[in-house]
């Protein structure tokens, strides 16, 4: 008998849908009128927390991506080589992987873990039809990873189904489904839902649910197209029958424009169709995180939260800071959007890859890598952080425990109504109630001054990141005004002492 999930206590569903307080795509409250800075070389600015009637939205946590399996350098082709994470690790180092990226306290750490169907798990059936694992004990070991983590559950999305039910046969280069038919669909709706089963079964929860990864790209890896009629068809075939099976899964779309691209629009026509729609994903990979501010992600979303699933730099150079533009996107799609979770594309990633730089919080050397010539540190078996990716993530998986209420911020605005877009804030309280701020400055030359009435008494004491800085303590602080000077290229966490 297969094995399923029970049920969690609390739907992920029903977590999602009740995201944002008074209405899931609720927008932003609009920002108090507070005098503006000096419109030139701003420096400083006033904030108010609204702690007591300023509840937005609950934050569930954080994703990451995990690479079970080989990917060409450049994201160039599959390679036959069997090599991953946790695969590649040292059982030492496996431990250490999982808790000091993956569950940094005892309380706190990602949520959740996106999973590369038909890429970072590809292993084939004698059918070409199913996926399964492609060397032994890969999903014992992705249960391991999830366990010891403590990690949620996985979101699972395909990259490319089975080559058994594609146009071309392959993973790679694209293609299509071989069919529309109902019946052909209604058949991949079936190995689709075994697909999760091959996981469940062996110790590996699912929470969340993907058709397809960028569904209008081609690429050297695996992949799979759909246009706008070919999504909606296929998303009505098989959505139900993963709703069917696993309950409690949150289902979204289209995992590369949300609604706002032609298959989520699509989606949004037809009735049945939006039904079994949970959320909307987007990718805005490595974009400023200005973007946030200033594009409409929620109207056009029919009461479904909207959040960014895959982030990262396609080139190891950004024309902006990494470290405080990745933080600014955590906390703009948070404020801004209403997002309930926000995932970074990797969490460790191969020497040998050049891509790596900018994909992940760290780095791991496989056994067969011995061209020392780069991170010359990390031995075979062993990884090691990416500071400039890892500090910008970290102080969040810290500091924003899971199923935390976002508040409110009056801030200052430019003359045209523009919030400052160096200068972020984002408060939160925990699940225990603790009171807990996050504040940015983006500038690289100029420290800038937060004035924030907490509104409480309380001492809060202070937590700093950077691109080179890991959470270094700072002093406490008491309220209910903290005059905070932040450094250039910094993030701080405020929290509440007592």
């Amino acid at each position: 008998m297969t094995h399923r999930p029970d049920p969690s206590p609390v739907s992920r569903r029903t977590l999602l849908r009740g995201a944002a307080v008074g209405g899931a795509t609720a927008a932003a409250a609009p920002l108090l009128r507070l005098p503006a800075a000096r419109a030139a070389g701003i420096d400083s600015g006033s904030y108010r927390i609204r702690y007591d009637d300023g509840a937005r939205q609950t934050i569930l946590g954080l994703g990451f991506e995990i690479q079970s399996d080989s990917i060409g350098s450049g994201n160039k082709g599959l390679p036959d080589l069997v090599s991953g994470v946790p695969f590649d690790l040292t059982p030492d180092e496996r431990t250490r992987f999982y808790r000091q990226i993956l569950k940094v306290r005892a309380d706190r750490g990602f949520r959740y873990c996106r999973l590369a169907l038909g890429l970072y798990h590809r292993g084939l059936d004698a059918t070409g039809k199913h996926l399964v694992d492609r060397y032994p004990g890969q999903t014992e070991l992705l249960a391991e990873m999830v366990r010891e983590a403590g990690i949620e559950g996985v979101a699972a999305e395909y990259w490319s189904p089975a080559p058994g039910w594609k146009s071309n046969g392959s993973f790679v280069k694209g293609g299509t489904l071989a069919s529309f038919d109902p019946a052909f669909l209604d058949r991949l709706g079936d190995a689709m839902v075994a697909d999760l089963d091959h996981l469940a079964a062996r110790g590996v929860p699912i929470t969340m649910w993907g058709l397809q990864n960028d569904p209008d790209v081609s690429t050297d890896y695996s992949s799979c197209t759909y246009d706008a009629a070919q999504y909606l068809a296929a998303f009505k075939a098989v959505a139900p029958k993963i709703r069917a099976t696993y309950p409690n899964v949150m289902i979204h779309a289209d995992s590369q424009h949300g609604w706002k691209g032609p298959r989520g629009r699509v989606l949004l026509a037809d009735p049945r169709a939006l039904s079994y729609v949970d959320a909307w994903t987007f990718h805005r990979i490595g974009s400023d995180s200005n973007q946030q501010i200033t594009e409409d992600f929620t109207s056009g979303a029919a009461g479904k939260p909207v959040l960014n699933n895959e982030f990262e730099y396609l080139r190891p150079t950004s024309p902006f800071d990494r470290t405080l533009n990745t933080a600014q996107s955590i906390m703009n799609w948070m404020t801004f959007q209403n997002s309930p979770t926000w995932f970074w594309l990797h969490a460790l990633k191969p020497t040998t890859n050049a891509e790596s730089q900018g994909y992940s919080l760290g780095f791991w050397r496989p056994p067969h890598d011995t061209d020392f010539g780069h991170h010359p540190h990390i031995r075979p078996g062993h990884w090691d952080v990416n500071p400039e990716n890892w500090n910008a993530v970290a102080g969040f998986v810290r500091y924003l425990p899971w199923d935390s209420v976002r508040h409110h911020v009056e801030e200052p605005v430019h003359e045209d109504g523009t919030p400052y877009r160096d200068h972020r804030i984002m408060a939160w309280r925990t699940p225990e109630g603790k009171q807990v701020f996050a504040i940015t400055n983006r500038s690289a030359t100029t420290p800038f001054t937060y004035t924030v009435d907490t509104g409480t008494a309380a001492a809060f004491q202070g937590h700093r990141f950077g691109p080179t800085v890991h959470n270094r303590p700072l002093s406490t602080v008491n309220g209910p005004t903290l005059a905070l000077t932040v450094p250039p290229l910094s993030i701080e966490f405020w929290v509440r002492s007592a």
